[in-house]
């Protein structure tokens, strides 16, 4: 009963930044922690940043620590990463993600391609 729509994605230079959006639909959005993971060619899929659901505590890969940021808007159901100082291993797709259930999350966006060019 979660739809996520994401957008922000793009081309920037190295040491640029972008703000991603995930526009979520349905009424237990605001009851489930939300998340940003990634996956760059050839790769697996992994961790970004999550924020729980009240917005109070939030969680990074060591990878983005002290560059990305993560937040939400629970009265317009969004949730932003917004990245600074960005570098070209950051090159990937990011997706946004829902867990209404806090063990598993159950909805994905569609991604969104971030590429970072030197």
């Amino acid at each position: 009963q979660v739809q996520l729509v994401e957008s922000g994605g793009g081309l920037v230079q190295a040491g640029g930044s972008l703000r991603l959006s995930c526009a979520a639909s349905g009424r237990t959005f605001s009851n489930s922690a939300m998340g940003w993971f990634r996956q760059a060619p050839g790769k697996e899929r992994e961790f970004v940043a999550a924020i729980t659901w009240s917005g109070g505590s939030t969680y990074y890969a060591d990878s983005v620590k002290g560059r990305f940021t993560i937040s939400r808007d629970n009265a317009t159901n969004t949730v932003y990463l917004q990245m600074n100082s960005l570098r070209l291993e950051d090159t990937a797709v990011y997706y946004c993600a829902a867990d209404p259930t806090m063990e598993t999350y159950l909805y994905w966006g569609q991604g969104t391609q971030v590429t970072v060019s030197s």
